[in-house]
């Protein structure tokens, strides 16, 4: 069995879909999709398309900390992510809720972190050639413009995925990568 799946990431999106009857909640769940597709994909020109022209992102307490204002700085987010080798993750989430002026996914977060990375964080791993699981819990809110962009992404992590993580080696097995359209 799988650790990181990635297309588990996008499935309670695709489950609320087939369902969803409102065309602006809809609508709204589709750009979630899309952009979760092609972040999978590390297409940054097809990311930033779901965004709006002045998107603010929040990283609390997870792998990826600070703020990001304006497509400038979260296109640089998004090829400093492309370029880290920390893309393969999967969410899997617990509770979605849609509205007409956001999306909320709840869930665990896994990522696969290259052990270079980790020691560029101090941490010390048994095999430098392997990735290893970070773990948490998420919350990402995303918020909605009146033209149904992404205005951006406020995520938020329980507890320190880091801690413990040189326990958590992946094989080349625990990780099926999607194929996204």
């Amino acid at each position: 069995m799988a650790v990181i799946e990635q297309a588990l990431t996008w499935k309670a999106v695709e489950e609320r879909l087939a369902v969803e009857e409102d065309a602006i909640v809809r609508r709204n769940l589709e750009v979630v999709l899309e952009h979760m597709r092609a972040e999978a994909a590390l297409d940054v020109d097809r990311l930033m398309a779901t965004i709006n022209d002045d998107p603010h992102y929040h990283f609390r307490n997870g792998p990826a900390r600070g703020e990001f204002h304006g497509r400038d700085a979260v296109r640089a987010f998004y090829v400093g992510f492309a370029a880290s080798g920390a893309t393969k993750l999967q969410v899997d989430t617990y509770r979605l809720v849609a509205d007409r002026h956001c999306v909320i996914t709840e869930g665990v977060q896994r990522i696969a972190f290259p052990a270079a990375l980790l020691a560029m964080r101090g941490i010390t791993v048994d095999d430098p050639s392997a990735e290893y699981v970070f773990e948490a819990w998420s919350v990402t809110i995303w918020p909605f413009d009146d033209e149904g962009k992404l205005i951006g992404e406020d995520a938020y992590y329980g507890g320190d995925g880091f801690r413990g993580i040189e326990q958590r080696r992946l094989r080349p097995e625990d990780v099926v990568m999607a194929t996204a359209p």
